[in-house]
């Protein structure tokens, strides 16, 4: 049974619950807490994962130099745990974080940028396969994770690096704005204007929701919820 770190089991159960290798390690998968993308996979020895769970930051053990790594102590770009836990086998880690800059060295978002080609189905970068044309909202998450990138990486002259940089005023003023030309398109039964209006509604929640990291999985997670209830009608 998988089970979450931070349930009433004290750092020292938990070390125990851990199947560590040969070397005292145990790889590390760290998650986008906000966009679930994977953003990179490293190794936790005892003394890394103490200093992750304590510190709310991740720390990790370096293989090649054989030391302790405090992740964005020289870059900046630091990632604060948000959750952790461990699979059925305790052999791996999932750490959950809201991530301040890039997880890869290279300047990437995440670490997994090298695109491997399955057979039947077509590269990324070209034509989409047809599950994915088929998930009507596929365009939801793929925004979601560009916006968690613009708040990351703050280009300059990008409009939703401006709202960030702004703050929550702004970004709540906007929504106002949005969400009063939306009823305005519909009262005047212009379709147009209305498509374009809730567009724009849609993309302003998702940066607030970005900016407050509530996942969009966990809006969903409600609707479902909601939906299981029983109805009254």
């Amino acid at each position: 049974m998988s089970e979450d770190i931070k349930q009433d089991l004290s750092l020292e159960q938990v070390i125990e619950h851990i199947r560590w290798d040969e070397a005292g390690l145990v790889p590390a998968i760290i998650q986008d807490a906000s966009t679930k993308q994977v953003l990179m996979m490293a190794y936790m020895n005892r003394e890394s994962l103490r200093r992750t769970l304590e510190s709310g930051e991740t720390w990790f053990w370096s293989r090649s130099r054989q030391q302790l790594w405090h992740k964005g102590a020289t870059s900046g770009n630091i990632q604060s745990v948000v959750s952790a836990s461990y699979d059925c086998d305790g052999d791996t880690l999932l750490v959950q974080v809201n991530p301040k800059g890039p997880a890869c060295h290279t300047g990437e978002t995440a670490c997994f940028f090298n695109e491997i080609v399955v057979e039947g189905q077509v590269s990324v970068s070209g034509e989409q396969p047809a599950a994915a044309i088929s998930d009507r909202f596929a365009v939801l998450g793929e925004l979601e994770e560009i916006i968690a990138k613009r708040e990351m990486e703050r280009p300059e002259g990008a409009y939703t690096t401006y709202l960030f940089e702004k703050g929550l005023d702004k970004i709540l003023k906007k929504i106002g704005e949005e969400a009063s030309e939306t009823i305005i398109a519909a009262k005047n039964a212009d379709n147009d204007e209305l498509r374009m209006e809730v567009s724009d509604l849609i993309y302003h929640l998702l940066v607030l929701l970005q900016e407050r990291k509530l996942p969009f999985d966990d809006i969903l997670d409600e609707l479902s919820r909601r939906h299981e209830r029983p109805r009254r009608d």
